[in-house]
């Protein structure tokens, strides 16, 4: 029996596989530690053999994506001047291959699939978490948190996030069926259930926030094109404002002692001092793609005994920007920070000057959330998460124009 290339390839017509393989994908993404080598080789079986297919419809054109591939070039080419080569050279490898996987997903996932399977695959995520997961004694202000299969509530609650946005924007930007409202509400309360039980300030704060970016934009867009951009900047003008009356008010403090905080972030402003003083060892290129986290080293080993990291392994700076710096340098950061606004920037301007997308609108969401956790966390810098794969995939879809990214989702419309 012979498969029909669409079903795999075509965007809309490849739901049922589209759903599936980004699901499985978004579970191996949060538990590939857990399973091991396998569950990557499933991942990289999902998407690189597509190539095989319909090269010239997965593979396209990579020369659009000259601004996206320059930090992951740089990353694994790092290992030239590493102070530790062979990790360097490794995690870069697996970083570019994440990114192939994203940029492939890009080419033959449209929105609603997209959305589909990622609500899926954290529902599957959560329900492991749930089944398997546990509590975690936090030593820095001895708290106990839910961070479920993880070993971290930060990661938990980003999952969660995910969640309760594709859940809402099941309904509020998509505008799917009964069917899978039903199933993306239900996911979303137990979304919310996780993302309250880990106790992830970061995590909370983040989900507001884009859900209420996600509002803003979808009240700007009930004006026609000629007028969005100016409600826009004086909406954001008032924001500001507003943010900056709730700062002076102590809206800070309040929010910290919420969750249990304190001025300090739990650790995190320490460490950022950290990160800025070790990347004086090489500020211009930084020391090597994942080469300051490595057991043996002196630096790695003092802050993983002062932050009770017994595993020694699995932490950093809680900052993508400070971490790049000091694994990069100001090259690095400046990539980095040129590609993260480039998918904002562009999802944004999709939105309110270009032609209208459900898929521009859910993905500006993302976009906002990796922003936003991006100072406190480092979700898309790594390879085998879902952050890094959001990112990629996002950044995939503006390389695509316009007009091929309006007649997919036409396509779909149609057939759904």
């Amino acid at each position: 029996m012979r498969i029909a290339k669409s079903l795999l390839v075509q965007p809309g017509t490849n739901f049922w596989y589209g759903t599936f393989a980004v699901a499985l994908s978004v579970f191996v993404f949060a538990y590939s530690t857990i399973f091991g080598f396998l569950s990557i080789l499933v991942f990289y079986g999902l998407w690189l053999p597509l190539i095989m297919v319909d090269y010239r419809k997965v593979i396209g054109n990579y020369a659009r994506f000259y601004w996206v591939l320059p930090f992951a070039i740089f990353a694994c080419m790092s290992f030239v001047w590493s102070a530790a080569p062979p990790v360097t050279l490794r995690a870069g490898v697996q970083y570019v291959t994440t990114i192939i996987c994203a940029l492939i997903a890009s080419r033959i996932i449209d929105a609603r699939t997209f959305a589909g399977g990622v609500t899926a695959g954290v529902a599957l995520v959560l329900i492991y978490s749930l089944l398997f997961g546990d509590f975690h004694y936090d030593a820095l202000d001895g708290s106990y948190s839910f961070v479920g299969a993880f070993s971290s509530k930060n990661q938990l609650g980003f999952f969660a996030s995910l969640g309760v946005y594709f859940a809402f924007a099941s309904f509020f930007v998509l505008q799917t069926g009964i069917i899978w409202r039903c199933i993306a509400l239900l996911c979303g309360l137990l979304s919310a259930y996780c993302l309250l039980a880990s106790s992830s300030a970061t995590s909370v704060i983040a989900t507001i926030a884009i859900l209420a970016g996600t509002i803003t934009i979808a009240v700007v867009l009930k004006f026609s094109p000629k007028h969005r951009r100016s409600f826009f900047i004086v909406g954001v003008g008032v924001a500001l404002l507003l943010v900056a009356v709730a700062i002076n008010a102590g809206a800070i403090d309040l929010i910290l002692g919420a969750f249990g905080k304190n001025s300090t972030l739990t650790g995190r402003t320490y460490l950022w001092q950290e990160g800025f003083r070790a990347s004086q060892q090489a500020p211009l290129m930084g020391i090597g793609y994942q080469a300051y986290w490595v057991q043996g080293f002196s630096e790695a080993e003092r802050l993983w005994d002062e932050f009770y990291i017994t595993a020694r392994t699995g932490f950093h700076f809680h900052n993508t920007y400070i971490e790049v710096l000091v694994e990069l340098g100001y090259i690095g950061v400046v990539m980095i920070a040129l590609l993260i606004g480039g998918v904002v920037v562009g999802f944004l301007r999709r939105l309110l000057v270009e032609e209208y997308t459900p898929q521009g609108h859910l993905m500006f969401g993302i976009a906002l959330l990796l922003l936003i956790r991006s100072f406190f966390e480092i979700d898309f810098i790594q390879p085998y998460t879902i952050g890094s794969f959001l990112l990629y995939y996002s950044a995939g879809l503006l390389a695509i124009p316009q007009r091929a990214t309006v007649q997919i989702m036409n396509t779909a419309r149609l057939e759904a």
